[in-house]
């Protein structure tokens, strides 16, 4: 498996499934589940084998990113969840302490981790980066289309 995406709680689900929706895309093996850092620490810790890439997706404490990468050599990415206090995760999220780094994505961007997960597969797999460069050459084009009908109407 390339990427295991975990969610800290089910209600980060919305957020994951933007990552879901962009390694569908671009066809690229996952898994999903949900672990919680202080809830199911022996869990989160089994969790943290079997994939190229983790994709974590948490709010409040944000604990979870921290806690996978402290279990993996492999790359870990974390992406805060806004709620009350929407700076917490993303506070909590960057600021890992030295030797535990946690590649770290807007607010509730799964969609951007998804990217940066298939980023890093494409390093060392050339039928990803094909599939990557195509994705990125459908949003340029759409970018000119965009301006081409405002250009038109303006």
């Amino acid at each position: 498996m390339d990427v295991k995406i975990i969610l800290g709680s089910k209600s980060d689900l919305e957020v994951g499934e933007k990552a879901v929706d962009i390694l569908e895309k671009l066809d690229i093996d996952y898994e999903m589940t949900v672990s919680s850092a202080h809830r199911t620490p022996e869990r989160t810790e089994n969790l943290c084998k079997g994939a190229e890439v983790f994709i974590t997706v948490a709010g409040l404490s944000a604990a979870l990113p921290g806690v996978v990468a402290s279990h993996t050599t492999k790359p870990v990415i974390g992406v805060p969840v806004s709620g009350r206090m929407n700076l917490d995760s993303l506070l909590s999220i960057v600021q890992m302490p030295p030797g535990v780094p946690v590649a770290t994505v807007g607010m509730n961007r799964g969609d951007n981790a998804a990217l940066l997960a298939v980023e890093i597969l494409a390093r060392t797999d050339d039928e990803i980066k094909e599939r990557l460069e195509e994705y990125r050459e459908n949003r340029r084009e759409r970018v000119y289309q965009d301006a081409e009908e405002v250009e038109k109407k303006y």
